[in-house]
């Protein structure tokens, strides 16, 4: 499922006396979700000793100009890259955060991460799946730093497609950290080296490819939350094409995993099932409502890249595709092959292997590639760990779905405490079964309200009560 993802200024966990309402309410989520805010200390001291006995590969690549690109608030740094001409084609050199070489399988930091499954972020702080020292110090691909890496070292032909791949561990050094404006801006005035501009066309040939699959991608939104006083302000981020050709290299990564994985039978996939024929029917019907055209022969991924989130009958749309992106899981398998073994979003079999410092499943199937592509046997330690990685996926993201959705509710509550009883413009993105589902025009808040209104229309609605602490708005409709 698509997320909304808030983004606020960081804080610290225990909500001090400066605290406003909403950051004393993001606060309550975390113990009414009993969310972890300290790493236990056997876990930590065990990182620490890794930590100090980390031994580098022996490969050597850190003379290469590898580079990131990450929020500018991110420390936690999984992926640093190098493009490169090679002929006709590209070689793409992608560098992964060497997590299994601080997690002794079996210990207590190795037991702590199964806990914890992934990374959860709130709109003021995230809680990491690794502790600190780890996830932002030894293990992050900070510029400058001589770091141990998995190293994805992937051919492309003249068109983006892949003609060659392999993955090996190698001690690697960062050069330049940016962010995605930086890497925007630098490529749009043609001032990026040839190693970054590269990313634009490669993304770009890749998204082709992309289409040329029937893969899809769901715009959903970005919001950002500032506080001035006891007023709170939500707008939208739009994304930028640097993070779209980013996501691209990502993906890319995901996919040769796959394969490897698929054709020594052994490791666990992200698997999605197509979306069914009712609901992509139920979708063409809301697209002739909103009077959106759409060629019955387009398929839905092309389909909604053409969506503008700009205009309302468009974000109608793509709060109604939320239900075409369900049923994503992990299926893992040694032996025979899945029989449905693609994401159906990505349109092609794809496997998790860029984001181990924030995601738990990362770091096995790196290891599983990175074998497979020396011709080893697949370390015990995993085989033993795969049939156990789904529950443990599905378990925590569910649980950062709870979050995802109290922290919304906390938010759109504090920018509308200070507008009860005023009207407000809004359009009508989602019919339900007890009302609508309305986005606020001037306020980039998305809440139900009850009462009936046509897909797309434009409606004025009441705000009659913004309560901060319960995370919960009541509108009517004017």
């Amino acid at each position: 499922m698509p997320k909304r993802q808030i983004v606020a200024p960081q804080t610290q966990p225990d909500a001090g006396a400066d605290a406003g309402p909403l950051e004393q309410a993001f606060h309550a989520v975390r113990q009414e979700l009993q969310l972890p805010t300290d790493y236990p200390e056997p876990a930590v001291a065990e990182a620490q000793r890794a930590v100090e006995a980390v031994r580098l590969p022996e490969r050597d690549e850190t003379a290469l100009p590898f580079f990131t690109i990450d929020p500018p608030e991110s420390k936690d740094l999984d992926q640093a890259m190098l493009l490169e001409r090679a002929g006709e084609g590209y070689r793409v050199r992608y560098a992964i955060a060497d997590v299994p070489a601080f997690v002794q399988p079996g210990g207590a930091l190795d037991a702590e991460t199964r806990r914890r499954g992934q990374t959860l972020y709130l709109p003021d702080l995230r809680i990491p799946l690794h502790p600190e020292v780890v996830s932002e110090g030894a293990a992050s691909l900070l510029p400058g730093e001589v770091r141990p890496a998995f190293v994805w070292d992937i051919a492309l032909d003249a068109r983006g497609e892949v003609t060659s791949a392999e993955v090996y561990r190698a001690q690697v050094r960062s050069q330049d950290r940016f962010d995605y404006d930086q890497v925007q801006q630098a490529i749009d005035g043609g001032s990026a080296p040839e190693r970054v501009a590269l990313l634009k066309e490669i993304g770009d040939k890749r998204i082709v490819l992309e289409r040329e699959r029937g893969g899809a991608s769901l715009p959903m939104p970005e919001q950002e939350i500032t506080r001035d006083g006891d007023s709170y302000t939500l707008s939208f981020r739009p994304v930028l094409p640097s993070e779209d050709w980013n996501s691209q290299i990502s993906l890319l990564t995901g996919m040769v995993a796959a394969e490897m994985m698929l054709h020594a039978q052994i490791g666990i996939l992200r698997t999605m099932p197509a979306a069914d024929q009712e609901a992509l029917q139920r979708f063409h019907r809301q697209a002739a409502a909103l009077g959106v055209p759409w060629p019955a022969e387009q398929p839905y991924g092309e389909f909604l890249r053409t969506l503008d989130r700009s205009d309302p009958r468009r974000l109608a749309l793509i709060h109604a595709a939320t239900t075409l992106f369900r049923g994503a899981g992990y299926t893992p398998f040694d032996g025979d092959v899945p029989d449905q073994p693609e994401q159906a979003a990505v349109a092609a079999p794809y496997a998790h292997v860029t984001a181990p410092l924030r995601r738990l499943v990362d770091r096995f199937g790196l290891a599983i590639c990175e074998a497979l592509s020396r011709d080893a046997e697949v370390p015990e330690w995993v085989k033993q760990a795969l049939p156990t990685l789904p529950e443990i996926m599905q378990r925590t993201d569910q649980l950062a779905g709870k979050v995802e959705r109290a922290c919304a509710d906390a938010t759109e509550a504090a920018v509308l405490s200070s507008h009860v009883g005023e009207s407000v413009a809004a359009s009508v993105v989602e019919k339900r079964e007890k009302g609508v589902l309305l986005q606020l025009k001037d306020f980039a808040v998305v809440q139900e309200c009850p009462g009936d209104a046509e897909l797309g229309a434009d409606v004025q609605a009441v705000v009659v009560s913004a309560d901060i602490a319960a995370r919960k708005v009541v509108l009517r409709l004017a």
